[in-house]
């Protein structure tokens, strides 16, 4: 792209900027919502030059022209050079030998590294909040998306706009009341129905493109002041009251601070005192008439018409590209039938996972669901096993291993997918009368995520005792230890099982009942922490009598439940490497 081209949409999107500020100035009576998305397209421009809907314009069919005589064009030049370059008229030649200019390579560099800066910077602020993330606790709470107790969250905030996650700094829930609750999540849902952080992040490409131009820093305010207003407006139209609403907010502030990441929706984002004032008012900006609907209906329909009318007249056409998205893998794998029925087993390792189960059983452990929550497919996918080895580059944890399995399942299996939420029978996990008893981790008690294969493997002359080998293999012995941390086994003792683990978040305990229990169960504990897991009982008990020793109780009630419903597979039969 040419010097002149830049500065062109330079200043093209900058006169769009100060007609976006004027035309919310005129809006300033109306809902926020409306100058929230004056100020959107504003951002967008500069993403979107007039050329390339020139561009868009010029592969428009147009049928031939035989003028007896030469015309005038249609559109006056001044309108023609808005998706054009400077005129080139007043350019001078250079003579040969003339030296390298600079100042563009110098400008050039002074970019790039405003550019790596910012993109650093954002870089470290959303990894952070990964590292945050990763760390969380899960939570149930009455809302269509999860929620996460996390104890380095700068404040109430939704993360991610694909698979929105809630996170709850720690202690929150202890300073707030029920009702303040309810509208600070109310609050959050609005930025999800609302899409938010998909076009924060949309603006946070735009600032680090166009890092030096101040009025797209302005524009970020203002979309964040406006996008805060919208969601007050609608927590207050959906019923909650003001001064709930406005207690709550003051609650957050005065025990966490505003998250520096601006894709990350929260609930103190924008000038609080305006926004404290506007609540307390209780009032909600009037809707558009008739007529401003039309007027902003006929300028939006403008600025795309006349640039693609343009370009049907005159402008050349422009290439499009489409990025790929990249999806963890193994770096080896095979997977072929072994010939045996029902049952498996799956074996983790470091950077290594090995199984003998069936399909299922495979999709089970990557998508961490129980056997119940997965629906449709052929009678095979629960029968046949398969012999699984595959390897991946470095350590990486359990869940990026599992995220690889999914990948080869969809590649090996051609296995497809699709989620759904169904109504169906549940149990909630209570505390019950006598309180909890959960022991607090031990150590020892539980293998870390990082410790090698000799902790469960060990050569057949110095393995353990005969009643400790779970199974034998040519060049090596699995036998039973303690199970990795944050894990559980269940294995059976005379007349009766063992449930073991060490230092087990509750989200994990939970997945362990849903699994025998075969019906999701939901957390109502309000446990945050990690604890030892030692439960023995008789054969002729049940989970329900186990769960008591823990201080804990099991309700039957009706919930939504996500399911898996698999839309295609297909049997594999040979082996693939």
């Amino acid at each position: 792209m040419s010097t002149s081209s830049i500065i062109n949409h330079l200043w093209q999107s900058s006169f769009f900027v100060l007609f976006a500020g004027l035309l919310a100035f005129a809006l300033r009576q109306n809902a926020p919502k409306i100058r929230y998305w004056v100020w959107l397209s504003a951002s967008l421009k500069f993403l979107i030059p007039f050329a390339l809907l020139v561009s868009v314009g010029s592969v428009v069919p147009r049928p031939a022209r035989y003028p007896a005589f030469v015309a005038a064009p249609i559109l006056p030049d001044t309108i023609v050079q808005i998706a054009q370059p400077f005129s080139t008229a007043s350019r001078t030649t250079a003579p040969q030998g003339t030296p390298l200019d600079w100042v563009p390579v110098a400008i050039g560099v002074v970019w790039a590294l405003g550019f790596l800066a910012i993109t650093v910077a954002r870089t470290r602020s959303w990894l952070g909040v990964r590292a945050a993330l990763r760390g969380g606790t899960p939570i149930e709470l009455p809302i269509p998306i999860p929620a996460l107790i996390t104890p380095g969250a700068e404040e109430p905030g939704v993360v991610g706009f694909l698979r929105p996650v809630l996170v709850l700094p720690a202690q929150l829930l202890e300073h707030l009341t029920p009702r303040q609750l309810s509208a600070i999540l109310t609050h959050e849902m609005c930025h999800v129905r609302r899409q938010d952080n998909l076009f924060a992040a949309v603006h946070m490409i735009v600032e680090s493109i166009f890092w030096f131009h101040p009025l797209v820093w302005w524009i970020g305010s203002r979309l964040v002041e406006e996008r805060e207003l919208a969601c007050d407006e609608e927590v207050l139209r959906m019923g909650c009251e003001p001064a709930d609403y406005m207690q709550g907010i003051l609650t957050v502030c005065r025990f966490y601070t505003e998250s520096p990441s601006p894709c990350i929706s929260g609930v103190t984002g924008a000038d609080i005192r305006k926004r404290l004032q506007a609540i307390l008012a209780g009032a909600t900006a009037r809707e558009l008439s008739g007529g401003k609907k039309a007027i902003l209906a006929s300028i939006g329909l403008s600025a795309l018409a006349v640039p693609i009318l343009i370009g049907a007249l005159n402008a050349p056409a422009i290439r499009t590209q489409s990025a790929l998205a990249f999806t963890p893998r193994f770096e080896v794998a095979s997977i072929r039938p072994n010939g045996r029925q029902g049952g498996g087993n799956m074996r983790p390792f470091p950077g290594r996972l090995t199984a003998s189960a069936p399909l299922q059983v495979l999709m089970q452990a990557a998508y961490h669901v129980p056997p119940f929550q997965i629906e449709g497919g052929p009678q095979w996918m629960k029968s046949d096993q398969f012999e699984l080895d595959a390897r991946a580059t470095g350590n990486p944890g359990h869940a990026q291993m599992m995220l690889m399995l999914q990948s080869l399942l969809a590649d090996r299996f051609q296995l497809r997918i699709h989620r759904e939420l169904r109504e169906m029978p549940v149990f909630t996990l209570e505390p019950a009368r006598g309180g909890l008893k959960l022991p607090p981790p031990r150590e020892g008690t539980c293998l870390e995520e990082n410790a090698g294969p000799a902790a469960r493997v060990q050569p057949p002359r110095q393995g353990p005792t005969p009643a400790q080998i779970v199974e034998k293999h040519p060049d090596y012995v699995v036998y039973e230890s303690a199970p990795r941390c944050g894990g559980m086994d269940m294995l059976r003792e005379a007349g009766g099982w063992h449930i073991r683990g060490g230092k087990v978040p509750m989200a994990e305990f939970v997945r362990m009942l849903s699994g025998q229990l075969g019906r999701t169960v939901t957390d109502r504990t309000s446990f945050s922490g990690a604890f030892d897991v030692d439960l023995r009982f008789r054969a002729d008990e049940t989970v329900f009598n186990a769960v008591q020793q823990l201080g804990l109780r099991l309700e039957s009630t009706q919930g939504k439940v996500e399911v898996l419903v698999i839309d295609h597979v297909e049997r594999l039969s040979a082996n693939w490497n």
